[in-house]
């Protein structure tokens, strides 16, 4: 599985991984959280997870999920030299992050999980139906869907391979989340966000410290100044004013 990996400078980089249908660089380069690292004397390394940007895009459902996911950011480390980070995922990437520390908690130093609760959102709304969404369009989701916001915009972004993405959605939805974490965690949410549904059981199981972030939702939360200031702390970065 080939991977696209960007390492941007500094000490102690920490791992991003972005969520479903986008890329590393929309998911932290363009909100700021590179930057935020890069003031607070931090590297970063973001990849894009398989089936998305620039990495490989299998169109099997049998080649998602979180633990294979998991696999290639151990991939990732290991290309990179690294032997331990923290690592921040959002929505998706959060699990993925999840199943990495499930997978080697030794890699893994600190995690911040964010945009995510108790329940798998593929499944919870049906496989064929975001299936559908994302090669039709979001226009065939119910309109009180959360996935609709996320998925509305495909069609009009560029080299998107949607056959991926619907193969990734089946093949994550097929799996339990991994709600367990052997490493210090931390979760932030939105408190508009529904796709962080039980957010507060979700820290309980994860025995993790939870932050709510007045009204944002899944799209907000991952910008928001709030959510660095957070974050940064936790993974022993200061914040620059």
């Amino acid at each position: 599985m080939r991977l696209h990996v960007e390492r941007h400078p500094g000490p102690d980089p920490v791992l991003l991984v972005h969520g479903f249908a986008t890329t590393g660089a929309l998911t932290w380069e363009a909100t700021g959280w590179v930057a935020a690292l890069a003031e607070a004397g931090r590297g970063a390394i973001v990849p894009d997870l398989r089936g998305h940007g620039g990495s490989d895009a299998p169109h099997d459902p049998a080649a998602y999920s979180p633990e294979l996911l998991a696999q290639d950011l151990v991939a990732v480390l290991d290309e990179q030299g690294l032997d331990r980070v923290d690592v921040i995922g959002y929505s998706m990437g959060s699990w993925v992050a999840l199943a990495l520390v499930g997978l080697a908690s030794q890699r893994v130093r600190r995690l911040v999980v964010g945009g995510v609760g108790t329940v798998e959102q593929f499944g919870r709304w049906g496989v064929e139906a975001v299936r559908r969404a994302i090669l039709e369009g979001a226009g065939t989701l119910a309109p009180d869907n959360p996935l609709a916001p996320l998925l509305s915009s495909l069609r009009e972004a560029p080299g998107i391979d949607r056959e991926a993405l619907a193969a990734c959605a089946a093949g994550m939805a097929q799996h339990p989340l991994p709600l367990a974490s052997s490493v210090p965690t931390l979760v932030v949410v939105g408190d508009a966000d529904p796709v962080a549904q039980d957010a507060d059981a979700a820290a309980r199981l994860l025995g993790a410290e939870l932050v709510v972030l007045p009204r944002r939702n899944h799209i907000t939360t991952l910008s928001a100044r709030a959510f660095k200031q957070a974050a940064l702390p936790f993974l022993g970065a200061s914040v620059t004013p």
